[in-house]
């Protein structure tokens, strides 16, 4: 089965993207969903989490308050990494058995959405890269609306991203969503048969 992962900077519209494909039947493994489950109530990650940052990253509910956790590592290196040594593996052995299920099921193809695709060992499970694109600009104001946050704290989060630019030199596929969803969903349309073909030549 080819796996075609699925990338772009925030605020560009990767997860309208991959509703695109979902509507045509291929399969999407969301890898931010994954890194939700690998800390669910009860988990072993979620209780190592407590016991490293304390019971204060933990919501009223159990929950890990995501937000919170953000704040704290996002300018901490040694803690970013930290966190990043105890859930990337999980995430990584979590998508891998999906795909080997999505495999026996018959999938021509299957597409894994990741924000953090190039920036982690995820891009060593795919063959082809699909950049959803989009000028820094839309980018900034999609964000600000969506999360209702500021203009500098978007600019924060694409500052620690990978640049455009450097994204767009991994593509093997570039999805232009400087328009509207309509015209994401031709973009998206007019690749499926590419990437049906492309599995077909691995089998």
């Amino acid at each position: 089965m080819l796996v075609a992962g699925l990338t772009g900077g925030i605020g560009s519209g990767k997860s309208a993207a991959s509703d695109c494909f979902i509507s045509l039947g291929v399969p999407v493994i969301d890898a931010d969903r994954v890194a939700r489950l690998v800390v669910e109530p009860g988990s072993e990650a979620l209780d190592k989490i407590a016991a490293h940052f304390g019971d204060h990253v933990i919501q009223a509910n159990g929950n890990l308050d995501r937000s919170a956790l953000r704040r704290i590592v996002f300018d901490k290196e040694r803690e970013r990494n930290w966190l990043e040594a105890l859930l990337h593996p999980l995430i990584r052995d979590h998508i891998l058995d999906t795909l080997e299920q999505l495999d026996e099921q018959g999938h021509a193809y299957a597409i894994l959405a990741s924000p953090l695709l190039l920036e982690t060992d995820q891009h060593l499970l795919i063959s082809k890269v699909i950049v959803v694109d989009a000028p820094e600009t839309l980018q900034i104001s999609r964000t600000m609306a969506r999360d209702n946050i500021e203009e500098a704290q978007v600019r924060q989060i694409l500052a620690a991203q990978m640049q455009r630019e450097e994204r767009l030199k991994h593509a093997d596929f570039v999805l232009d969503n400087s328009g509207n969803e309509d015209q994401l969903r031709e973009s998206v349309n007019a690749l499926h048969p590419q990437l049906l073909q492309l599995a077909q030549e691995e089998v």
